[in-house]
């Protein structure tokens, strides 16, 4: 007791002083006691305004991105108000972690009061041990000190879950606030009808119930405990002592007397049964005192359960269970709903989620695109899942219904009835004889309604014993938004509720923008400053606080270039780049100071324009009191820093040093440095002297509308590099990904249904050939590798194969490698390495004793070309490789494309997972300049330069126009300026991203786009048009 009187007296000394402690740094002293292990956060001040719930989540958010070793969290809070020293209600929300990816597993609604100077001490034991086993094991770097390294918190481009229930709503927590308000401040309104919900009296709930048919028999009960764990053994106990004889246990009637023992890890339902009546006249008095006892004990709601006699059903027309409150219910239809909390606007929530679908929006079927992707093909071939099977049973089921309905199942898909391609695949309604198999039966058939095909599909998918069967059936199935809840998540009564005149999905569904407007209007602020506020007095004293976290949450995200986003975007369909800048907002709105943050190149996937907001944002962040630590390759964030550090200065073992450091004078003056190289001046990626006119070949997309894609007919020019211009969220990743691609891969003959929301495809005879190449690894595994993947090692395997030694020794070309038996180490598998695995600690790579890392026997490594074993071959970089094998035309020629793109470095064994983005996509290009040119193919590539420095770029630019002088064409979506000025022709989407976008603003060559008044696009263009004019090439004499 003494102990805890210290405590308190001391805190209510540096209380005083204003100042919020969590953990052991930072003045002034923390109070006795009160030590936490880690440095959560340094001392702040906190101002009135300033939630303790945003508190919360900072020292959550800290911990989650490493700040903090341990989730032992103190927490004292002042809530006087320093200006007038009147106290003030804070809200206080706890948060326990849940699984990766579930924000609103580990968010409880119950909102815990701090009143005058309470002190709220939060301590879970054993929470840091269960918390560590969410965020995985991280290597210990290999340095020998760090010296002055404060808390840090890491940024990267990972997307933040791949959880369907991650929504961008719920990574800013902005979805909270919003379950907040409308639990809080939110008018209920009927499902049905849309009228508003008002309470219940007495007498209207009699007469309703007075409206039963004569000598229907019913109880009335008292619903006392709804979906909560435990034994509830005291609360049963008083019921008994109170008079009542019967409970409704989980819709089971037991008898009160009867020992009731219930699982205290189990949800329960508890109603008292308050009285069993028998509808007929003069019954009206009892049944108003019985009622009211009912809303008594039942907290103002009462049920009316009708039931039966035994034996007998349920008479048509009624419901068995009919709630009533004295709270709220639609004066029309009756519609009940319980007082609105925030968990009814929680899709996570089982009280708010949709039935249906269970609050993912979507689900899983089986749709007659997938199923019947080229419906040019005959009934018996056209579906797809049994088109593959060599079983006459599905030949003779189709048989049959075709006799039924008459057609021959020779007949085309396309050219049958909508009548007889309905019965195909959703079943008959009436017997039809299907015609049995007569190899397996002698009867002639059997009489019975015909299944339909995807409902036969989802019973073999439901029944499916083995994996590889369920594999085989789920390439056919599509995610299709659910029928009952429109994809919005959640269930109608939620869905029913209005804060002014907006319901939760008109302020998720729409863009950020658009969502800020609407918040701003129901405050009457901002835009909407000078007019009425939407809510009325009442709503906006109990919204004020939960309306300004909104509204500043949604700017911090228009300052990172987020506003086309919507807040029900699945978190798992975010790039990267989108996915870094929210964890960056989020970490604004924390407010944390004295930190370290590391991030990944913040500026990827961003235009020209959204860039000078993501540089404020950065430069708020760093003037909070933070240290920012960014690895970039954009030029204007290079030159916005306020110390550079240059690492170079090639790549590979051509690096490793620091070749500049300090401000961007010193890095510009760097003779070494190929970044000063750049920016000064003294090298440039030319600009182009001509554009190249192509052929005639073109492709066209007529009647683009999908997603914010507003009817546009686009044509792309063929023969050229064309780029795909626009800020983010203009609708480019629609164009060519969701629309242009799959359209190709269909007309291609591949099964792939024509995309929704296109209406045509032409031009499709001048393409023979669609490569998608992206950053993606070139590998899942260390046996890929650089020689494998562009087929460079397969010439050099024969080289070692027809040596003398091997054919003396019987060597196949089988023998060199390292992924069979017969060449390979045994002890390895040809790994070089064996891997020891260290449950709770990083996995232990341990180099093999028997061939020390070779990869191969002994015998093998005895025959040598040139002087070198085939191990020394892998462990050769590309350029070395390149002289050696020099005079073998097949190999050489690979590998001088690899040195071409500017992969000379790169070691020919070098496992496939540790290559870059950057460097995989070049492996694919230079895979794709080594084949041989048809001419007739088409690369989409999706921002190429990502994660690129200005010397890749410039190898990058040379591949891409290599590509296009042998005849090819590439169409690629890009930000990069650099690209856009060399590109032969550009598409420019806008004017800007989400609603406000989806039209094609300006075509052409980019002299043209840049003399465009209203695109971004061309308005930074025209500056660097201006700093690198085209060359000018010599007139011929």
């Amino acid at each position: 007791m003494y102990r805890e009187r210290r405590i308190l007296t001391e805190l209510d000394r540096l209380l005083g002083h204003g100042a919020l402690l969590t953990g052991r740094n930072g003045p002034p002293p923390a109070a006795p006691g009160l030590q936490g292990e880690g440095n959560i956060l340094p001392h702040a001040k906190l101002a009135h305004d300033a939630v303790c719930l945003a508190v919360l989540r900072a020292q959550r958010d800290a911990f989650r991105n490493g700040a903090a070793r341990r989730c032992d969290v103190h927490i004292a809070a002042i809530a006087a108000n320093p200006a007038t020293g009147k106290r003030v209600e804070t809200e206080d929300c706890a948060a326990d972690f849940g699984a990766p990816g579930t924000e609103q597993a580990g968010k409880t609604d119950r909102l815990a009061r701090l009143r005058g100077r309470e002190v709220h001490h939060a301590r879970e034991p054993g929470r840091a041990e269960r918390a560590r086993q969410f965020l995985g094991q991280v290597d210990k770097p290999d340095v020998d000190a760090i010296e002055g390294l404060s808390p840090a918190i890491s940024i990267d481009q990972k997307s933040t879950s791949h959880n369907p229930r991650s929504t961008v709503g719920t990574v800013t927590e902005i979805q909270d606030y919003l379950r907040l308000l409308f639990g809080r401040a939110g008018e209920p309104h009927c499902p049905k009808c849309g009228r508003s919900i008002r309470p219940q009296t007495i007498d209207e709930m009699v007469d309703q119930i007075l409206t039963l048919p004569e000598a229907t028999r019913y109880q009335l009960l008292a619903p006392v405990v709804r979906g909560k764990k435990g034994t509830h053994s005291k609360l049963i106990s008083g019921l008994a002592a109170e008079g009542f004889a019967r409970v409704r246990i989980n819709g089971e009637v037991r008898e009160l007397a009867d020992n009731i023992e219930l699982d205290k890890n189990q949800s329960h339902n508890i109603e008292v049964v308050v009285d069993r009546l028998v509808a007929r006249e003069g019954i009206q008095e009892r049944l108003t005192d019985s009622l009211r006892t009912a809303l008594k004990r039942g907290d103002g709601l009462a049920l009316v359960e009708v039931v039966p006699k035994k034996g007998e059903e349920l008479p048509e027309g009624l419901e068995r269970e009919r709630l009533y409150s004295e709270n709220f219910a639609c004066p029309v239809h009756g519609a009940v709903m319980e007082e609105l909390s925030p968990r009814l606007f929680s899709f996570n929530s089982p009280y708010g989620a949709c039935e249906a679908c269970h609050g993912i929006g979507h689900l899983r079927k089986f749709t007659a695109e997938r199923v019947v992707p080229d419906p040019s093909l005959p009934v018996y071939a056209a579906v797809a899942p049994w088109a593959e099977k060599d079983n006459s049973y599905y030949f003779s089921l189709l048989y049959s219904v075709g006799e039924a309905f008459g057609f021959e199942i020779k007949t085309p898909w396309q050219e049958l009835t909508d009548e007889q391609r309905d019965v195909l695949l959703h079943g008959s309604r009436e017997p039809i004889l299907i015609q049995a198999d007569s190899r397996f039966r002698k009867s002639s058939g059997y009489t019975r309604p015909f299944e339909g095909i995807l409902p036969i599909l989802e019973r073999q998918l439901r029944d499916a014993s083995g994996e590889a069967q369920r594999q085989k059936l789920e390439k056919y199935l599509e995610l299709v938004p659910c029928a009952s809840c429109a994809g919005q998540r959640l269930r109608p009564e939620a869905l029913a509720v209005k804060v002014g005149p907006f319901r939760i999905p008109e302020l998720t569904a729409v863009s950020v923008g658009q969502t800020l407007e609407r918040i701003e209007q129901l405050m009457g602020v901002g835009a909407s400053e000078g007019c009425e506020p939407l809510l009325n007095p009442r709503q906006m004293q109990i919204g004020d606080l939960v309306l300004r976290e909104i509204r500043m949450r949604l700017r911090f995200l228009l300052d990172v270039g987020l506003d086309y986003l919507s807040l029900d975007r699945p978190a798992m369909t975010l790039s990267g780049g989108e996915a870094q800048r929210i964890r960056l907002a989020t970490q604004i709105g924390a407010g944390l100071t004295g930190v370290l943050y590391v991030l990944d190149e913040p500026s990827i996937g961003l235009h020209q324009r959204d860039n000078d907001r993501l540089l404020a944002t950065l430069h708020r962040l760093r003037d909070l009191g933070n240290t920012l630590v960014v690895v970039e390759h954009d030029e204007d964030t290079i030159r916005a820093a306020d110390h550079l550090v240059d690492i170079g200065p090639g790549a590979g073992v051509h690096g490793g040093h620091i070749v500049a450091e300090g401000n961007l004078k010193e890095l510009l003056e760097a003779e070494q440095s190929l970044t000063g190289a750049y920016l000064s001046g003294r090298r440039s990626i030319p600009t182009p002297a001509e554009r190249r006119h192509g052929s005639t070949r073109s492709l066209k997309l007529l009647n683009c509308t999908r997603n914010n894609l507003c009817d546009v007919s686009v044509e792309f020019p063929l023969g050229r590099l064309v780029s795909v211009t626009g800020v983010s969220g203009s609708g480019k990743s629609t164009l060519v990904n969701e629309l242009l691609h799959p359209a190709l891969e269909n007309g291609l003959g591949h099964k792939v249904p024509f995309p929704a929301g296109l209406g045509e495809l032409r031009g499709l005879k001048s393409i023979d050939k669609v490569i998608v190449i992206d950053q993606s690894p070139i590998g899942r595994t260390p046996r890929s590798n650089p020689a494998t993947y562009t087929g460079a090692f397969d010439p050099i395997r024969q080289v070692f194969a027809a040596t003398v030694e091997a054919k003396a020794r019987g060597y196949q070309v089988g023998q060199f490698s390292f992924n069979v038996k017969g060449g390979r180490c045994e002890a390895c598998r040809g790994q070089g390495v064996n891997v020891i695995e260290m449950n709770f600690l990083p996995d232990v790579y341990v180099q093999c004793d028997v061939c020390k890392g070779a990869r191969f026997n002994r015998e093998t490594l005895q025959v040598t070309y040139k002087g070198h074993t085939i191990a020394d071959v892998l462990e050769m970089t590309v350029e070395q490789a390149a002289e050696v094998f020099s005079a073998i035309p097949q190999a050489a020629d690979r590998l001088r494309t690899l040195v071409d793109v500017g992969l000379g470095y790169v070691k020919l064994g070098q496992p496939a997972p540790t290559l870059s983005g950057g460097e995989a996509q070049r492996v694919k290009l230079a895979t794709e300049l080594s084949r041989r040119a048809t001419g007739k193919t088409l690369y989409l590539i999706d921002e190429p330069t990502t994660g690129l420095s200005f010397y890749d770029v410039h190898k990058l630019m040379d591949v891409m126009q290599r590509l296009v002088d042998k005849g090819n064409s590439i169409i690629c979506i890009e930000h990069n300026l650099d690209v856009i000025r060399c590109s032969d022709w550009l598409i420019d989407l806008g004017p800007e991203g989400g609603d406000k976008g989806g039209q094609v603003l300006v075509c052409g060559t980019p002299e043209e786009v840049a003399q465009h008044p209203t695109s971004h696009t061309g308005r930074y263009l025209a500056k660097v048009l201006e700093q690198h004019p085209a060359e000018i090439l010599p007139e011929a004499a």
